[in-house]
């Protein structure tokens, strides 16, 4: 097995970094050096959370080794033996034999700080593990109280449900901004279009920027263009090709930013009608979960078998809240522990860090898989805490993480500079939790291959003595700030809208929110009873459509078949335009929609006061002017 569990975590990790940033990125539309580069630098840093628990199993052993070798021997008549109360090194599991893990940190390490640190190259390891602890305490104050805080109200359906409101509220008024500004684009770049012609030098680069504009526009533009007329630069004044560039990054921006609130918006869309659904459902007698919408149910028939829809409403309504609880304060038993070793690591006598206690007991043992299982949970612990927050960084929108393949090119690369620039100073900050670096436990022994290659935290005595123990102890301000909300009330005051129940403006917008997902709950309700509609008109009378067109085609053949023995007669070809016309008489009649002429009476108001439905009777006679006008 030596080797082999570095090697299957380098394949496991590769994929998911690629699943990663095939979420967040567009492989299809974004240049290949900036997927590139930025799976690089996700892959190095998510290898580093995964590679280092088994670096640490391995420096336990050869730290065994080192002890068994080196104990007092005891001479029993001509033979050698060790002391009796040594015990015997047991080779883990996961073992990577010497000289493979310093070369494969030096690799990992410096290719990180060249993807991060290229025009900085008087920057030492220092300065980069000083900076990158600054903005990790930072990120991971906010990770250790938002996550579990995130999941516990995960289990309040109504608090989701108001914030969901809110953020349509936003979305809607993002979205709206998007459109006109990519109104407003294309309307330049119809002028440009049109201005410069085919024989123009510069009309390469005006058809590259058609190219980065939407299909329908395309279409708009290329309609009227057939000219090819002559310039002359005296008397016409063309735009110059700096200019040209600008409304080529301009075409680039909006179009991704109108296509992001547009997947966004049918995102929030399903999570508002699920939301709903669920508080429908919480009241049901049967126990069985039923959806508004047929677009909502699994299409797979395997998981319909199985996943019936009294499983689901026992899931749904009852066991995903409590599960959702009971992950919540398991995280937050996972945060008090991380920040009382945050406060406590330096103390080794007594050992105050829980973490180096756990660790400590288990290599009395030699227990690997304990070790390796406390590292990786808690590394990985501090790299959630630390990754989630960068996903859920908004910088107003230069820099965004957006899921569903709808992130820009700049997003993508800041990202991977701040995984490159966070991962060391995360593992060193581990290490030292763990007492695994000599010069936190202060204990002659040998260090992890890490630290013999990135790095420890003792560099400059003023700042391993100063900066590296204390300026960890903020993350105990920094989480007392996250938990009383005093960014989002901050951001509130300074203009910037954040969900918090207890303002006026929050209960404003979640009102709108709330009768923007009513119209749209109403347009998709009309859409399906029109296509149920059209599926029973075509279940019902697709015999008899067919039994007619089999006539009329049959009718046609017998005419043709008349007319080609009887060329010199003019009959046929009056018969050919009797049968053409009566095809076309019968493709008409398809596609007439039915009328219910059963209904019991013609209401008013098409929508039903308690379900909000439409009433079949009052559908297509009796639709209200400001019904229509209210859902455009």
């Amino acid at each position: 097995m030596s080797g082999a569990a570095l090697g299957l975590e380098i394949v496991f990790v590769f994929f998911l970094a690629l699943f990663l940033l095939h979420r967040y990125g567009d492989f299809r539309k974004q240049h290949r050096l900036v997927i590139i580069a930025t799976l690089l630098a996700w892959y190095l840093c998510f290898l580093i959370v995964f590679i280092l628990p088994l670096d640490v199993s391995t420096t336990i052993y050869n730290r065994c080794k080192l002890a068994v070798n080196s104990s007092p021997a005891e001479t029993n008549g001509s033979f050698v033996t060790l002391a009796p109360s040594k015990q015997k090194c047991f080779k883990p599991w996961s073992y990577i034999p010497n000289g493979i893990m310093p070369i494969f940190w030096r690799v990992v390490y410096w290719t990180s700080q060249f993807l991060t640190w290229n025009q900085l190259q008087t920057i030492g390891i220092a300065a980069a593990n000083t900076w990158g602890l600054f903005l990790l305490v930072l990120l991971l104050g906010y990770g250790l109280v938002e996550i579990p805080r995130s999941h516990w109200n995960g289990a309040k359906r109504g608090y989701l449900l108001m914030k969901t409101y809110f953020k349509a509220a936003k979305l809607m008024t993002e979205k709206a901004d998007a459109e006109e500004n990519l109104e407003d684009i294309m309307e330049e770049v119809r002028k440009v279009s049109e201005s410069i012609k085919y024989n123009h030098p510069l009309r390469k680069c005006v058809d590259t920027i058609l190219k980065k504009c939407p299909t329908e526009y395309q279409e708009r533009m290329g309609r009227n263009m057939d000219d090819y007329e002559d310039f002359d630069e005296r008397q016409n004044s063309y735009p110059s090709e700096k200019s040209l560039v600008k409304l080529h990054k301009q075409v680039i921006y909006s179009v991704q930013r109108h296509r992001r609130t547009q997947v966004q918006w049918q995102i929030l869309l399903e999570q508002a009608f699920y939301l709903e659904d669920v508080a429908k459902n919480e009241t049901s007698a049967t126990r069985q979960f039923v959806h508004t919408f047929q677009s909502q149910e699994p299409e797979n028939k395997i998981i319909q078998y199985f996943y019936t829809p009294t499983i689901e409403w026992y899931w749904e309504c009852l066991l995903r809240p409590w599960f959702y609880r009971v992950l919540a304060v398991v995280l937050a038993t996972f945060s008090v522990i991380v920040v009382w070793s945050e406060c406590t690591f330096f103390s080794t006598r007594p050992v105050l860090s829980l973490f180096a206690v756990f660790i400590q007991l288990a290599e009395k043992t030699y227990n690997y898989i304990y070790i390796e299982m406390a590292c990786f949970l808690t590394i990985f612990f501090l790299s959630i805490c630390v990754y989630s927050t960068v996903f859920r960084i908004r910088v107003f929108n230069y820099y965004y993480l957006a899921s569903h393949h709808q992130t820009d090119a700049y997003s993508l690369l800041f990202s991977g500079m701040l995984f490159c620039r966070l991962t060391p100073p995360l593992c060193l900050n581990f290490l030292g939790l763990t007492h695994m670096d000599a010069t936190i436990s202060h204990r002659d022994a040998q260090p992890t291959a890490y630290t013999s290659i990135m790095g420890s935290m003792k560099v400059l005595s003023f700042i391993a003595d100063g900066f590296y123990i204390y300026y960890p102890m903020l993350v105990v301000i920094l989480c007392i700030a996250t938990y009383f909300s005093l960014g989002t009330r901050c951001l509130n005051l300074l203009g910037f809208q954040q969900f918090m129940g207890d303002s006026e403006m929050t209960s404003d917008l979640i009102d709108e929110g709330k009768e923007l997902i009513r119209r749209e709950k109403r347009k998709r309700q009309r859409q399906e009873e029109g296509e149920n509609r059209r599926r029973e008109w075509k279940e019902r009378y697709g015999n008899r459509e067919d039994s007619t067109r089999n006539r009329v085609v049959h009718t046609e053949q017998k005419e043709s078949s008349f007319s080609e023995a009887n060329t010199n007669r003019p009959l046929s070809k009056y018969t050919r335009t009797n049968g053409r016309t009566e095809r076309d008489r019968i493709e008409l009649l398809q596609d007439a929609e039915p009328l219910d002429f059963n209904a019991d009476s013609i209401s008013d108001d098409p929508l039903e006061s308690d379900s909000g439905r439409y009433q079949p009777g009052g559908r297509y006679l009796s639709m209200s002017r400001s019904r229509i006008f209210e859902d455009v």
